[in-house]
């Protein structure tokens, strides 16, 4: 019997031109918005987001592996858009998840019906334009990631395992959750807006969707919120300093703190 999670997937988004100018005025927007509201801290981890997808998008899946290709379009550009445009929007989710903070509904719907409208509004204004199609394959690399996403939940787990003090647990259901969420907003508005595996049947969208969902971003769960705790057990969303407090002070301080 084959592995469903297992075996080549291609991850192809065929799209607009308008896309792309479309999407870049929203990032825009989104960072001024973040700016506006002082999410300071919450606007540079989107920003290293984007960095960190480009570095792993261009330098890794595309100039190591060989693994993409495309058509209609300039790789390195549209890659850095790429990388910032989801890398951005990614990492502030996660950020604004992991911090509960009050206005992280707000943000995330907004990022989430961008997502779901953009597509549509390119295709009906866009349609004339030539496509660019893009894509890559995964076979090479998604072995590696699943081993990133074991030893981090491997590691919460153990943890969990001998931590004395219930309040300072990795909250696990919670970490996948989101982790599954981001990628799974995406795909998914990716998948109904006609960009994602345009070209293939029903089978391969849906696998490529639950796939990447449960795995892509997913594997960065747990290695993220130890970076989200280390950084602001030392400084606020205003970049300010504050009393510094161990690990599992702020992890008990965090598993205390409501969303709303």
């Amino acid at each position: 019997m084959n592995n469903l999670l297992a075996g080549e997937l291609i991850a192809q988004r065929v799209f607009s031109p308008l896309y792309i100018y479309l999407d870049s005025a929203f990032l825009v927007a989104l960072f001024a918005l973040l700016a506006f509201k002082r999410r300071w801290l919450t606007l540079l981890f989107g920003l290293a987001g984007g960095v960190l997808y480009m570095i792993v998008d261009y330098g890794i899946f595309h100039l190591a592996l060989h693994t993409r290709s495309i058509e209609g379009g300039d790789m390195f550009w549209v890659l850095l858009w790429m990388s910032m445009s989801y890398g951005f929007t990614n990492f502030v989710w996660i950020w604004l998840w992991f911090s509960k903070d009050k206005r992280a509904l707000e943000f995330t719907l907004l990022i989430f019906v961008w997502w779901i409208c953009a597509p549509l509004v390119a295709q009906t204004f866009g349609g004339s334009m030539p496509p660019v199609k893009i894509q890559r394959t995964t076979g090479a690399y998604h072995g590696y990631m699943a081993l990133i996403m074991i030893l981090g939940y491997s590691g919460a787990i153990v943890y969990n395992l001998f931590a004395k003090d219930k309040a300072a647990r990795f909250p696990l259901l919670y970490l996948f959750a989101v982790g599954v969420s981001v990628q799974l907003g995406w795909e998914l508005s990716l998948l109904l807006g006609g960009i994602r595996s345009a070209e293939f049947d029903a089978w391969e969208k849906l696998r490529t969707l639950a796939v990447n969902s449960l795995v892509e971003t997913n594997l960065g769960a747990v290695p993220l919120y130890c970076i989200y705790i280390l950084i602001s057990s030392r400084i606020g969303e205003d970049l300010k300093r504050k009393e510094k407090s161990t690990f599992a002070q702020r992890l008990a301080e965090l598993n205390a703190q409501k969303l709303r």
